[in-house]
């Protein structure tokens, strides 16, 4: 296992689980190197704590460029995060904060089953994959969901279809009849049978970023982001009759986030849909319930109504506009205070207390 090394690295401390040292810089806080981790090792720098990042060959080149990783590993390829990383991540007292990339590329089932330390619950995860434990879970919270579809018949209204697993939005199509859903279906995705059939909510998509903290019991909002999605958000440049005469289709993979400030009069409605997000998890039997950073992912219509049609229970990409911090955090912090450096204060706090297991998952 090929490793790149600081020369200013001092090996952390290790500790036995009942001799846990109270000290921070005896841990090491890791991540994979994708999707969020720019953020996350910045943070924990910014916090005083060391930090490593775990890279496919070939990927490394922003975590050179930007000089925020004190160590890098390096792996030929994801399925080779085995036993043997494992064990050095254990050695090196490195505990790992999941993001989007680091469950898509090793899945629910072989992250329930890692043995190094963890920040979040595992058992959140796979309420948050599956999409009918994830409405059960919404719908438990009291929030407001789109309708959804049990079959293609039933469609009386436009709808969106979403592939169970799809990365990004990729594959995601818009129809308003059964014979507009298997005209697309049967030419474009004729063998993906698992999939769910949502409303269409009309309205801007408002993704809300949340962070909850079982140290200090306080749920904040960090930040919110609307999401650039190709080529949703350039095909209304076209006019109606070329898009048609050019037969483009829809496409929602999401390439980019931009910042985003909701009106402030809301504010009170969004804290309360966090807050019995965070209260219902904990029914769930899902280990400690939801805690740290997660995502409500929602469409506010023109009357302010708040659907919700997702949650992301960790950091999401939307996030990383907000490396400094966000208007939000402006107001609470005295310091550029994002996610990633949110999760190593609360990282750092639970270790300096005596506490981190309940951090743990």
């Amino acid at each position: 296992m090929p490793l790149v090394e600081s020369p200013k690295y001092r090996m952390p401390k290790k500790n036995s689980p009942a001799q846990a040292s109270t000290n921070p810089k005896d841990y090491v806080i890791a991540t994979m190197g994708s999707h969020s981790a720019l953020q996350i090792l910045k943070g924990a720098r910014d916090e005083g704590m060391r930090n490593l990042v775990i890279c496919k060959k070939g990927k490394e080149r922003p975590y050179k460029s930007f000089p925020v990783a004190d160590e890098m590993i390096l792996l030929d390829d994801w399925k080779d995060w085995n036993d043997q990383l494992e064990e050095e991540l254990k050695r090196r007292n490195a505990i790992v904060i999941p993001h989007g990339s680091y469950v898509a590329y090793l899945g629910p089932e072989r992250v329930k089953h890692l043995t190094s330390m963890y920040y979040g619950t595992k058992e959140i995860l796979e309420w948050e994959s599956n999409r009918v434990m994830e409405r059960t879970w919404l719908e438990k919270a009291e929030l407001l969901l789109p309708r959804v579809f049990e079959k293609p018949e039933d469609i009386d209204r436009p709808v969106i279809v979403k592939f169970h697993g799809a990365g990004g939005g990729f594959g995601y199509f818009v129809v308003k009849s059964p014979e507009q859903f298997y005209e697309v279906k049967n030419r474009k995705y004729p063998d993906d049978n698992d999939f769910v059939i949502q409303e269409y909510i009309v309205g801007v998509p408002m993704y809300i970023h949340y962070f909850y903290s079982p140290i200090t019991g306080e749920l904040e909002i960090m930040g919110m982001d609307k999401r650039y999605e190709s080529n949703a958000d350039s095909i209304g440049r076209i006019r109606a009759e070329d898009q048609l005469a050019s037969n483009i289709h829809t496409s929602y993979t999401i390439v980019g986030n931009m910042p985003v400030v909701i009106r402030e009069s809301m504010l009170p409605e969004l804290f309360e849909m966090g807050e019995r997000v965070v209260k219902t998890s904990r029914s769930l039997g899902a280990g400690k319930g939801l805690f740290g950073p997660f995502c409500l992912e929602t469409i506010v219509t023109r009357k302010l109504q708040v659907f919700v049609f997702e949650i992301s229970a960790r950091i999401v990409a939307g996030t990383n506009p907000y490396i400094e911090g966000s208007p939000y955090t402006a107001l609470k912090y005295d310091v550029p205070m994002s996610t990633g450096r949110r999760i190593a204060r609360d990282i750092k706090q639970a270790i300096s207390e005596g506490r981190l297991p309940e951090v743990l998952g």
